[in-house]
């Protein structure tokens, strides 16, 4: 057919083919279809494919692609890179989405960094550490080996935990080499605080002492608790150390003199927790906190305060406090509430253990998202043999702050068990 009578041919069926019905063109197209032969049939593929298998992010304005990938979830978002470079490099450059699945993990976002391609990084590191907790392999473990009796007190502080014991002796370690620092005479530890020049220690002769840490001497001596001490803290800048003792009372001491300001009576047991938060020396009690009207519900004798919250476990799961109102602002439902204690909490985990594990809950759900196998510690009334590393990471993890000690405790054969984060590769 000449090229002329083709095109009117053509134009006469177009036209046609506009004024049938729906399932007129379809029977059109099968007949014409079971006419073709196969270069016919390839054509048709291939125009087909680019008809219907519109690639929306190349097509679409960048603004657009980011605001329909916000509706997909970070698993689905990997799949979708592996279509073709092109998607790759679009969804890997979408900032907002990578930096809300990191936050659903409870990561920390900065949102000073634009590098586009580094929060699609973070993601995959926060996936990998979340499941290393969910598989018990975030954490490695090693010992400190150098008391001879009953270690009593510990205090972590930088990188250093400071360790006391009945053998009369104090020690200073690096937790990350093992290595011991300062090693001096003491009397028997129940507590201890330290910082780089002084070592301030608890002891069950009823007494505080303070020590330099460079020559082992004694610098001050503070008597008058009628038990043990088991719990100390102090400030330089205020001039104050705050002591708990076996004999249910807390005195304020000069820190500087060893002169006791007060004597506080307000308790009717151990106190084991104790911090110095003002210059006020006549201290009088503001607010006994209970869970029950009755006082019937025990609280356990570890807390946490912040300045704005106080935390505190008993049987039936995790109490906050308003320090501000004393109100009681959450409740949290723990598995197996009994047998739980509280070690630390942050804004978005907090780290839990009993007699055989480690826990880490997300607050945000309060689910445990995984656990850690401890031995059989060294078990103690007031519970001051074990104590929480670093909690930085508590408070949303980021990429940097799980490193370092997440757990210590006093063992029976006098050795310190430790609970260390594992380099996340």
């Amino acid at each position: 057919m000449e090229k002329k009578d083709f095109n009117t041919w053509l134009d006469t069926l177009s036209s046609t083919f506009i004024t049938l019905t729906e399932n007129q063109k379809n029977e059109t197209l099968d007949h014409l279809i079971s006419l073709s032969g196969a270069v016919q049939l390839r054509h048709l593929s291939n125009n087909l494919e680019t008809l219907l298998k519109r690639d929306f992010l190349k097509l679409l304005p960048l603004e657009l692609s980011f605001h329909l990938l916000k509706w997909l979830d970070p698993p689905t978002l990997l799949i979708c890179c592996l279509v073709c470079k092109q998607w790759n490099k679009v969804i890997s450059a979408c900032t907002e989405v990578w930096q809300e699945a990191c936050r659903s993990l409870g990561w920390q976002i900065d949102d000073t960094i634009q590098d586009t391609l580094h929060w699609k990084k973070i993601y995959l590191k926060a996936v990998k550490r979340i499941k290393q907790l969910q598989d018990k392999e975030a954490f490695e473990t090693s010992s400190l080996i150098g008391h001879s009796a009953r270690v009593y007190a510990l205090y972590y502080k930088d990188g250093l935990l400071c360790t006391g014991s009945d053998d009369l002796s104090a020690k200073l370690w690096d937790v990350c080499t093992g290595q011991c620092i300062y090693g001096i005479q003491t009397h028997t530890c129940a507590t201890v605080k330290f910082d780089e020049q002084k070592l301030v220690t608890g002891s069950f002769d009823n007494t505080i002492a303070c020590w330099d840490w460079s020559s082992g001497a004694k610098t001050q001596h503070f008597r008058g608790h009628t038990g043990a001490v088991f719990s100390v803290d102090y400030s330089d800048e205020l001039d104050i150390l705050v002591s708990g003792s076996a004999d249910f009372t807390v005195k304020v001491w000069s820190l500087s003199t060893g002169i006791c300001l007060n004597t506080l009576t307000e308790h009717t047991e151990w106190v084991t927790k104790v911090w110095p938060i003002g210059r006020e020396v006549n201290c009088k009690c503001l607010k006994t906190l209970a869970v029950s009207n009755d006082r019937s519900i025990c609280l356990q004798p570890r807390l946490q305060f912040d300045g704005k919250h106080i935390v505190c476990a008993s049987d039936l799961g995790l109490y906050q406090w308003d320090f501000a109102s004393y109100d009681i602002i959450r409740v949290i439902r723990t598995p197996d509430s009994s047998n739980l204690s509280l070690l630390s909490q942050g804004e978005v985990f907090a780290l839990l253990f009993d007699s055989h594990y480690l826990y880490i809950m997300d607050l945000r759900t309060e689910k445990l998202v995984g656990r850690w196998p401890l031995p059989a510690y060294r078990k103690s009334k007031r519970g001051s043999s074990f104590l929480a590393g670093e909690t930085a990471w508590l408070n949303g993890l980021n990429g940097k702050n799980d490193t370092g000690l997440v757990f210590a405790t006093s063992m029976p054969d006098h050795s310190i068990h430790l609970v260390l984060w594992k380099e996340n590769g």
